[in-house]
């Protein structure tokens, strides 16, 4: 039985570093995500911004539709970045955890 763990334990360790990696890069992928949404938030607000400097109403309608528009979609991104993001660190414990068990 104890030869079968260790066995087990290289492919088992492996596969879970393999997992790690994906993790981290789902974790990149999603930051880059949830920063690029707060700049067009931000895009938004500047063009709203500048069409009220500049007092022109049809711009400001449309600017600040659009703006309540990323704004939505900047929310959704946040709350799935949040959500994706606790599920990604609950897995990364859970293979710690094996890791060091195997160990």
């Amino acid at each position: 039985m104890e030869t079968e763990v260790r066995t087990w334990a290289p492919i088992r360790s492996n596969v879970s570093s393999a997992r790690l990696e994906e993790l981290y890069h789902c974790s990149a992928l999603l930051r880059r995500t949830r920063i690029r949404a707060e700049e067009i938030v931000d895009e938004a607000r500047a063009m709203l911004a500048e069409a009220e400097r500049e007092g022109d109403p049809g711009r400001i309608v449309m600017f600040s539709t659009q703006l309540e528009e990323a704004r939505s979609a900047y929310r959704r991104v946040l709350d799935a970045y949040v959500t994706i993001c606790r599920r990604i660190n609950q897995e990364r414990q859970a293979i710690l955890q094996t890791l060091s068990g195997v160990a």
